[in-house]
């Protein structure tokens, strides 16, 4: 009895701090720790004073496979790389989920489609994409380099699977990235995420 009772309290504490910690557009981004596809542990603050690309991502995802089939999202990494940017791939698909893959077949990924991401995440547990509230693959966060999200949504402005439609779409992160580096407020800050859900564990 006291068990159970105990379990509720903690609930009732750690809820009200899970919902404040999310990431919400002009407040400070969620911190985090995570492990990355080669080993190592990186943290949000580890980038301070650098503008951050979130980027969730499934391989197997037809809206992922848009983006990187036809370049696109390796077009933007190494153009944010170009810029100092740090761009982090996120995977918080839950094993026996579609696109879980361990660290080397993530990065076999990676290299296989010329992508350009400062590091990947992985996220198995889907902590960190609760901690967003990352709902599609992909799904995209930029931070600011004090700390602050600047941008939350789509990558752009055509919820479809289809790579011709990029070229008409209205480059909502490359927009964003702009008006960071020029130190104007993203004009269109939270826009509608479209893709696959993420496939987070039960």
């Amino acid at each position: 009895m006291m068990s159970l009772l105990r379990r509720s309290l903690l609930a009732a504490l750690v809820l009200p701090a899970l919902a404040q910690a999310a990431a919400n557009v002009d407040a400070p981004a969620p911190a985090f720790t995570a492990a990355t596809a080669d080993g190592r542990t990186v943290s949000l603050a580890d980038f301070k004073g650098r503008t951050v690309v979130l980027e969730w991502t499934n391989h197997d995802c037809p809206y992922v496979r848009k983006h990187y089939g036809s370049g696109n999202m390796q077009g933007l990494q190494k153009a944010a790389a170009s810029q100092g940017v740090v761009w982090l791939q996120v995977i918080s698909s839950a094993p026996g989920q579609q696109g879980h893959v361990d660290g080397a077949t993530a990065l076999r990924l990676n290299t296989e489609r010329g992508a350009a991401p400062t590091a990947t995440l992985l996220d198995p547990g889907g902590e960190l994409g609760r901690l967003y509230g990352a709902q599609t693959t992909p799904h995209l966060f930029v931070v600011k380099g004090d700390g602050v999200l600047a941008y939350k949504g789509g990558i752009d402005s055509i919820a479809s699977s289809d790579k011709a439609d990029i070229a008409k779409a209205e480059p909502y992160v490359s927009e964003a990235l702009a008006a960071v580096a020029e130190g104007r407020k993203v004009e269109k800050a939270s826009t509608r995420p479209y893709g696959c859900s993420v496939k987070y564990g039960s």
